[in-house]
């Protein structure tokens, strides 16, 4: 007989309205909960809710503002990350899901965009699956798949042309490289699942174009067959950035998402990032699709890329769910601090009725995301769902205690990493008090620093040579749009 937990708690946002009450007693068992009833006794001063589902993240060692690549738009810090060096992928996505669940996310959406490099990809993506299983999380794990504009939207030609004979050089060296052939991307997430099946984990193996941009008209039409036979779910960024915008309507004039329509990528099987500069048409073909958008709003306050526009999305049908992307608002990884900027960045002005509501926020936070990761539905507590919960301290989210509040204006407007103070993820207990169960996350961390320091001299090349080559493609983008 499978174990059972009994959890008794002051408060609890039920169901999918997320509505308050309690006193209750949750019972965990097998993964699920398998039943809600009223407490009689004096319950601990705890309030429940449903834990997050970081709908889209890249499961980044450490914080890129620590190697100097802060404030600056996408187009500058992505090329910039090529100065991190590679290290362990085991220590490295350890590290990385540790923070997330410390954050309260108990399911992560890994954008394997920049793999460490050290061994064949399917050996490291079982190293990744085994960081996921020792932290206690579930992951979606796309592939990354490109095979064009490594440096800019186009011919960086004129990029070479403004800089020093060595920075032209490491720019060839380091972004010239042939990229894998359309076939020979296609078979290797096929070696990556086989290589993570027998994990005892959930890792949903996807592809992963990294976006329009980045993939020729033979990868995406490859990526939405192979999605077609296989029905395995696609990972993709879509128009982030204001030079994306202006890239799609020049090189698709008759409409990019009708594109991506037309080869057949729009389907439930897509989860898009970010859309910030899609249009109303486009999110109507999102939304009849059956895809969703995973919106990111700190990572894009950060990144310099604008606000989406969730209220125009939700009024289109989309189904959106909230990523962090690794860059949650004070660098911290922190989702519930996220879930409160989400909700606050989109509800309606003044008396206005179209915009956010906390219910509409926790469903994208804790429920949406789960089909693009291919979870089960979840989110909600309420009996027969996953059990994958947060225990907040009320005595922190609620100091002053002074009357019957609406638990979910506490959550929306004081909620932060510091008042959970228990985790279960599948009805097991993986985080108490800040600490991970399954990990050291300060061993991790300082064994991650230190494997980042001894490769730094790696590194140290392209960084002295950076400055130059950023001021060359800044030089690419001035006017754009």
């Amino acid at each position: 007989m499978s174990e059972i937990t009994s959890i008794a708690v002051t408060t609890a946002l039920l169901g999918p309205d997320y509505d308050s009450s309690g006193p209750v007693e949750m019972v965990l068992q097998e993964g699920l909960i398998a039943a809600i009833r009223p407490w009689a006794g004096v319950a601990p001063r705890l309030l429940a809710m449903p834990a997050v589902t970081d709908a889209h993240n890249h499961a980044r060692p450490l914080s890129s503002a620590s190697f100097g690549a802060a404030l600056k738009p996408l187009e500058l810090w992505l090329p910039q990350l090529a100065t991190m060096p590679a290290v362990d992928p085991y220590t490295a996505a350890a590290a990385a899901f540790a923070r997330s669940l410390r954050g309260g996310a108990t399911a992560v959406m890994v954008h394997l965009t920049r793999a460490m490099g050290q061994r064949p990809l399917p050996q490291e993506a079982r190293e990744i699956a085994r960081a996921a299983q020792d932290v206690g999380i579930s992951i979606g794990f796309a592939v990354a798949m490109r095979d064009r504009n490594p440096l800019v939207y186009g011919d960086y030609a004129s990029v070479l042309s403004r800089l020093s004979p060595d920075a032209a050089q490491m720019v060839q060296k380091t972004w010239g490289a042939a990229p894998l052939a359309v076939a020979d991307q296609i078979a290797l997430v096929d070696e990556v699942a086989a290589a993570v099946a027998d994990m005892d984990v959930h890792v949903d193996v996807q592809y992963g174009p990294t976006g329009v941009q980045w993939c020729s008209m033979d990868l995406l039409t490859a990526i939405a067959d192979a999605s077609a036979r296989t029905g395995r779910r696609v990972h993709m960024h879509l128009l982030e950035t204001r030079p994306q915008r202006h890239w799609a309507d020049r090189s698709y004039p008759d409409g990019i998402v009708a594109m991506l329509d037309r080869i057949g990528l729009l389907s439930p099987r897509l989860t898009l990032a970010h859309c910030v500069y899609g249009r109303a048409a486009e999110y109507a073909a999102i939304a009849r699709a059956g895809a969703r958008i995973a919106v990111n709003v700190s990572s894009n306050l950060h990144l310099s890329s604008g606000i989406a526009s969730v209220t125009a999305m939700q009024a289109a049908g989309v189904q959106v769910a909230m990523g962090l992307d690794g860059c949650a608002l004070d660098d911290d990884d922190d989702a519930l601090r996220e879930l409160r900027l989400f909700h606050f960045l989109n509800r309606a002005p003044g008396f206005g009725t179209d915009g956010m509501t906390p219910q509409t926020a926790l469903k994208a936070a804790c429920a949406t995301g789960r089909a693009g990761l291919g979870l089960p539905p979840g989110g909600v507590l309420a009996p027969g769902m996953p059990a994958d919960l947060l225990l907040l301290d009320l005595d922190l989210l609620d100091p002053d205690a002074l009357m019957p509040v609406d638990p979910r204006d506490f959550v929306m407007t004081r909620a932060t990493r510091n008042m959970i103070r228990r985790i279960y993820a599948g009805g097991r207990l993986v985080l108490s008090d800040g600490r991970p169960s399954g990990v050291d996350i300060d061993r991790l961390h300082t064994d991650l620093r230190t494997q980042v320091r001894a490769g730094l001299p790696g590194t140290a090349a392209l960084a002295a040579l950076w400055p130059e080559i950023e001021d060359a493609i800044a030089a690419e983008y001035r006017g754009c749009c």
